[in-house]
């Protein structure tokens, strides 16, 4: 499919059968989606349908000779030769760029259209050369038969969409308006209209080809081979056979070929096809690696752990194939005024055909001719598409820098917001404690960590893991502790080298008497800046205290700073007490609300609703009442199901300024939009007047209508060289 009129033609066939109903097109993807009663109708005869319209249709999974290319739902086809690799003979897991192979039918000769193109093109020269060589009547004989030639492909795919309903098609106008010349004896100008809708046609078919390429380049990610260890030797297999809990090797230089947990070896990983993250990430035993990652410096073992339909990748494209259903509200506008648009000119044309000949005595063969080429500026393909190639882009673009959005409607929105609501825990901060002070109270500061690491050595609080991450990263030396035991809203105690020793609440160590007005101070100052305090001492001294808190992610505040500057407020919402809050909100330069449960989260939303947009950025679990009630939930996560699956909107890198770009191209994607549809209603407009004036004919409307079709598909292009990140 070409354009949006294609879609419109499948879409109208389609859904006038019996049995059949929820018809989904998708223009970008080309997919066709429905739900069939078969008993009424059978699977043949929409394919049939399909068919009859001019286009080619087959099953997901089945090679395509024009593109071979289908989005997957277990496609093993994911590249547009990828039935070629089934052998398995040589490892293929490398990354070539998507425009240096292009599909064996994708080039624009070789495609019914293009053949179209060539033939009309030649034909009309030929003519020519006859009005040069011979007679004038030979000559308009010669343009009479290339009229024939070329129009006659046109005007069945017009019978055949007449046929399905829909009377009102551009092949139908255009079959109209070049038979029309032939009968008032313009004949050299309807082979040149038929020549140019030929190659606008073709035109539209690289633009919207130039448009897939993204997506398509993310299905080509994935590696189509794989090397699987098997007892302890290595067999190059098809990637889209790995089954989870296999073995497989990625050698350095490699693509990871399928989502996974790495079981040996440490190595860089360039994540930037996933994430959009272009610094390599450290991988070591027990981390997480994607499919289509990079593996950079060394060999790495991974066990699979998610088969070939359900990885990272496949899910992406998947998001952005049913993306493209969730149209937006402009798309559904526009999409209902073309419906009275195209009939609109129609009956304006028949105005102009006949009223000025009746009423005023004009020549009938001058005014036939202006409402044959107001004819061609009614198809309204510019009009239409103007809003899906925008968005189409704008998707393809966020996909490939880690900002996804489920269709129009998230992109729209997301344009229009006006607050934005952060969870704090695992968004604004890292959502795990670290320790920020070690203070010394009657040892020196490697005394306190080494004591405080022997206590909790072995426990799986997650004050404990950071204060034994902590140690481990100081160096501190290992004491032996026995008898470890949890002290149920006290702290912990243990058997260090033969005395006993305690990690607990700084209440804890006061009811010892062990806090001194030294000690209290130093609590109250770091209680101060939000942070948990606990004492570590033996029987009778206090060694030291620690203090924890969960960070702030590096970028939080720049993020508040950037959303500041495209005039969106923003506001904290968490159920920690106030104090934290506080302290957390005042480093960020951002308001807060603290101590809120769930439901008060989502009043707090409800609240922000009334006065304005809100997009609520949250862990996409803990949130997830908050998510629904935003206008916009927008989930943080790395490549996690639940941020690909739950909310409208996810951030797989996990950096907070992604937020701002997730605004900014939203709002470049509308901006590109109100061009284009100013490009498409300001060329109609333009060539409506000037048509009725006689001051342009038939050729020059069949470049306004293809024209502009052009004109807005590369305007939508622009979008997937646009940076998010580039503040304005």
């Amino acid at each position: 499919m070409d354009c949006a009129s294609c879609a419109s033609k499948v879409r109208g066939a389609v859904e006038r059968l019996p049995g059949v109903r929820d018809v989904d097109v998708a223009l970008m993807t080309e997919r066709l989606r429905l739900t069939l009663d078969e008993g009424q109708t059978p699977r043949d005869q929409i394919e049939a349908t399909v068919k009859r319209l001019g286009y080619g249709i087959t099953t997901k999974g089945s090679s395509f000779d024009r593109k071979r290319f289908v989005l997957p739902a277990g496609d093993r086809s994911l590249s547009p030769d990828g039935a070629q690799d089934a052998a398995g003979l040589e490892p293929d897991t490398g990354w070539t760029e998507p425009e240096s192979q292009p599909a064996p039918g994708s080039r624009w000769y070789r495609t019914a259209k293009g053949r179209l193109v060539i033939g009309t093109g030649l034909l009309l020269a030929a003519a020519w050369a006859v009005k040069l060589l011979a007679s004038q009547e030979v000559a308009t004989w010669a343009f009479v038969l290339a009229t024939l030639i070329g129009v006659a492909p046109i005007a069945r795919r017009a019978v055949a969409s007449a046929r399905a309903g829909m009377p009102f098609t551009i092949e139908m106008l255009m079959t109209i308006a070049a038979t029309g010349a032939l009968v008032i004896n313009a004949a050299e100008e309807a082979a040149l209209v038929v020549f140019l809708f030929a190659v606008g046609e073709v035109l539209e078919g690289v633009a919207a080809n130039k448009a897939r390429d993204g997506i398509r380049a993310l299905a080509r990610l994935v590696p189509k081979t794989a090397l699987l260890e098997i007892d302890g030797r290595t067999q190059v297999i098809p990637a889209d056979q790995l089954q989870v809990e296999q073995i497989v090797l990625v050698r350095p230089g490699d693509r990871v070929p399928a989502d996974g947990e790495v079981i040996e070896g440490t190595s860089g990983v360039d994540e930037s096809a996933v994430t959009g993250e272009s610094v390599p990430k450290l991988k070591e035993p027990g981390s997480p690696v994607f499919a289509g990652s990079i593996n950079s410096e060394a060999a790495l073992r991974v066990r699979v752990t998610k088969s070939a339909e359900d990885n990272t990748i496949a899910r992406i494209i998947r998001l952005v194939e049913e993306a493209e259903s969730a149209r937006a509200p402009t798309e559904r506008f526009i999409d209902r005024f073309s419906r009275v648009y195209m009939p609109a000119v129609v009956g304006i044309a028949v105005l102009v055909a006949i009223v000025p000949p009746l009423a005023f005595a004009q020549a009938w063969d001058t005014w036939i001719y202006r409402a044959l080429a107001l004819l061609l500026i009614g198809c309204p393909c510019a009009l239409v598409i103007s809003v899906p190639a925008s968005i189409a882009s704008a998707l393809s673009s966020g996909a490939r820098r880690g900002l996804l959005m489920k269709g129009g409607a998230v992109i729209e929105a997301a344009a229009a917001i006006t607050h934005v609501a952060f969870d704090k825990t695992g968004t604004l901060t890292h959502g795990r404690p670290r320790v920020t002070d070690a203070v010394p109270i009657s040892g020196s500061e490697t005394e306190v960590l080494a004591l405080a690491a022997a206590v909790e050595a072995g426990s799986s609080h997650p004050l404990a893991e950071a204060i034994l991450s902590r140690a481990e990263a100081a160096g501190t030396p290992s004491l032996a502790a026995t008898a470890a035991r949890a002290l149920p809203g006290k702290g912990a105690e243990a058997v260090v080298e033969g005395e006993s020793a305690w990690v607990g609440s700084p209440r804890f160590a006061e009811e010892r008497g062990l806090l001194d007005d030294r000690a209290r101070r130093a609590v109250v100052g770091m209680e101060d800046e939000g942070k948990t305090v606990v004492a570590v001492f033996r029987r009778s001294q206090l060694v030291g205290l620690v203090a924890l808190r969960d960070e702030p992610r590096e970028d939080a505040a720049h993020a508040v700073q950037q959303l500041e500057a495209l005039g969106i407020a923003s506001v904290m919402l968490t159920g920690d007490n106030r104090r934290t809050a506080a302290a957390i909100s005042a480093g960020l330069g951002i308001e807060h609300r603290a101590e809120l449960m769930p439901e008060d989260k989502v009043a707090a939303i409800r609240e922000m609703t009334a006065t304005g947009h809100v997009m609520m950025v949250g862990d996409g679990i803990n949130d997830a009442p908050a998510l629904a009630t935003a206008h916009i939930g927008v989930a943080m996560g790395s490549g996690t199901d639940v941020a690909l699956e739950t909310a409208d909107a996810a951030i797989l890198r996990n950096r907070v300024t992604d937020v701002a770009g997730k605004i900014r191209l939203a709002r470049a994607a509308m901006a590109n939009i109100r061009q284009n549809v100013a490009i498409a209603l300001g060329l109609k407009a333009v060539f409506l007047v000037t048509t009725i004036l006689g001051i342009t004919g038939l050729w020059i409307a069949i470049l306004a209508d293809t024209g502009a079709t052009v004109l807005v598909t590369l305007n939508a292009l622009r979008l997937l060289a646009f940076d998010p990140e580039r503040e304005a």
